[in-house]
């Protein structure tokens, strides 16, 4: 589709049609907010300690002793998982001695929580975790995700993010054989239907297999979306929309995730409420178009032909009596290129390391961003507060982010940030336990500075790899980035062990990769690479690699950089 811009410039860059898609394509991400972060308060884990059952004849003094206490982030606290041997105790309160007069708590034998637990009520009425039993199964059904089964809770949010990971690999396949819009939709219902679903889990693995299809929908919608738009806006909008069109609406989503949960403390009927604004992008289907160009390609001109005149007659401008010669355009079509394999990305050395290093730039970020987001209940403070902070703080991530990309090399821009993310992250474990605000301010300048570089490595991947391996580049880095979020609910799990063990794994990976992106070459200003020899150069191999093409131009003008 070479003549498909200026075929359709008539219609102009920022008219009402233009604006139309712009943000209707935007507010269908509103809802990817709520399911991307909705594990926070759907998975949330409140103070707990082992259930004393009111038949255990025991006095209130031994019922109150019969929690044993332990070291739980320098302080002593009660143990979450194991309580004193009931029979021992009510032995003792029977006979009339008193704990720790006469009788000494240490010396006694300790067993597991076998009567359940009690819960914190303060900031979940409940939760996955806190589930007792589903709808209709008979009382003994319990969830009760905490001590032996703690690890299930990372995991559901770990395999949601397995879903994300399954969905971006299908989403841009499906989209190209089926359209834009049809899968669009497809992904809204899917996304939408499956969260409903979820409301009436009996049992965590259906919780979780429900939620990983949510999170394949998740992703399929965003993705789907984000190509449409860039497909049907033009050059200037387009720029616009990609950076701040589809993230800021996601911020909003996000926003709106705690203002949801601080009134709705249920998780079945907070579950429910996210997913009834998904139900008003119905009425979408009606107003937002099938992409022209995708129209074109399939060879159907006449349907294509008929969006850019009702887009034409939206914007109050007329359109020429011809818009498309269906013989010339089919005449200009590219001719088939020829197709590039993975192996592709390590052929040489110097697109190896730029390949080894973006994965590893793409994986670290993300383990940053989701480590973060999905920490809040963990830091000082209201867990509903510190939420709707982690999603602010993203809005002006997000325009830094715009303007950097617009006037700054993008290799200082990338490593400024994530050593501001990095840098503070790891300064957290400094700071002094009264100091709370701190700690949370602290937080939320990293979130700032993580955020602000993911959004930038779309950018910098594309301009970084020739046409034929481009999206095939984009696709292998997002994988590596799907990789990050999978492993991050683990390093917040870490928390329940040492506080500051994640924020020193996630500062420390992030500075590290700062400290690598340095060494990827600059692309700001340079034109989009159309070959493997018009590749920029790493800068560690800069002056290497041109000694070696100098020597090797004599014998074969074609090999520029040294071969693996």
């Amino acid at each position: 589709m070479r003549d498909y811009d200026a075929a359709t410039a008539f219609l102009g860059e920022w008219g009402r049609f233009q604006r139309l898609v712009f943000f209707l394509l935007s507010a269908s991400i509103v809802p990817n907010g709520f399911n991307g972060m909705s594990a926070v308060f759907l998975a949330g884990t409140p103070e707990h300690r082992c259930a004393v059952p009111r038949g255990a004849n025991l006095s209130g003094e031994w019922r109150n002793a019969s929690i044993p206490l332990e070291l739980r982030g320098g302080r002593a606290a009660p143990s979450r998982c194991r309580r004193y041997r009931l029979a021992a105790l009510a032995n003792f309160s029977a006979l009339g001695l008193r704990p720790g007069s006469d009788v000494e708590l240490e010396s006694l034998e300790q067993e597991p929580c076998l009567d359940g637990w009690e819960y914190n009520r303060d900031v979940y009425r409940s939760t996955i975790v806190t589930e007792v039993r589903g709808p209709r199964s008979p009382p003994p059904a319990q969830w009760n995700l905490v001590c032996e089964d703690d690890w299930k809770a990372p995991l559901t949010t770990s395999l949601f993010f397995v879903g994300v990971l399954i969905g971006s690999f299908i989403s841009g396949q499906l989209s190209d054989r089926f359209g834009r819009k049809n899968i669009l939709f497809l992904t809204m219902a899917v996304q939408t239907g499956f969260s409903f679903l979820q409301i009436f889990s009996t049992s965590w693995e259906m919780f979780t297999v429900l939620f990983l299809i949510v999170g394949m929908g998740q992703i399929s919608n965003y993705v789907v979306a984000f190509i449409l738009g860039t497909e049907i806006l033009g050059k200037s909008v387009r720029i616009i929309f990609s950076t701040l069109g589809v993230c800021i609406f996601f911020a909003i989503g996000y926003m709106l995730l705690p203002l949801f949960a601080y009134f709705i403390r249920d998780w079945r009927m907070l579950l429910l409420a996210l997913t009834v604004p998904g139900l008003f992008c119905i009425p979408l289907w009606w107003i937002i178009p099938e992409s022209p160009r995708w129209l074109i390609s399939q060879g159907r001109y006449k349907e294509a032909e008929v969006i850019i005149r009702k887009a034409a007659k939206i914007n109050g401008v007329p359109a020429p009596a011809v818009l498309f010669d269906t013989t010339e355009m089919q005449d200009s079509k590219p001719q088939q290129q020829q197709k590039a394999i993975l192996l592709d990305l390590f052929r040489t050395r110097n697109i190896a390391t730029i390949t080894i290093m973006s994965l590893l730039l793409w994986f670290f970020t993300s383990v940053g961003y989701f480590g973060l987001s999905l920490s809040t209940p963990n830091w000082h403070g209201n867990a509903h507060v510190n939420c709707f902070l982690s999603a602010v703080i993203e809005v002006p991530a997000y325009v830094i982010a715009w303007l950097l990309l617009r006037s700054l090399p993008r290799r200082y821009s990338l490593s400024g940030t994530l050593f501001l993310g990095g840098g503070v992250v790891l300064f957290i474990q400094l700071v002094p336990a009264d100091f709370n605000v701190l700690s949370v301010g602290l937080v939320m300048v990293g979130k700032f500075g993580i955020t602000a570089a993911f959004s930038m490595l779309y950018v910098y991947n594309v301009e970084l790899y020739p046409t034929l391996v481009r999206n095939m580049a984009v696709g292998a880095t997002s994988t590596a980035s799907r990789l990050g979020s999978i492993i991050a609910p683990y390093f917040v799990y870490l928390g329940a062990y040492d506080r500051f063990l994640p924020y020193i794994l996630m500062g420390s990976l992030t500075v590290l990769i700062g400290i690598l992106t340095l060494f990827l070459p600059e692309s700001y200003g340079k034109p989009l690479p159309e070959s493997f020899e018009q590749m920029l150069k790493v800068k560690c191999f800069r002056n290497r690699q041109q000694t070696t093409g100098t020597r090797n131009s004599k014998e074969s003008p074609k090999v520029l950089v040294t071969p693996l």
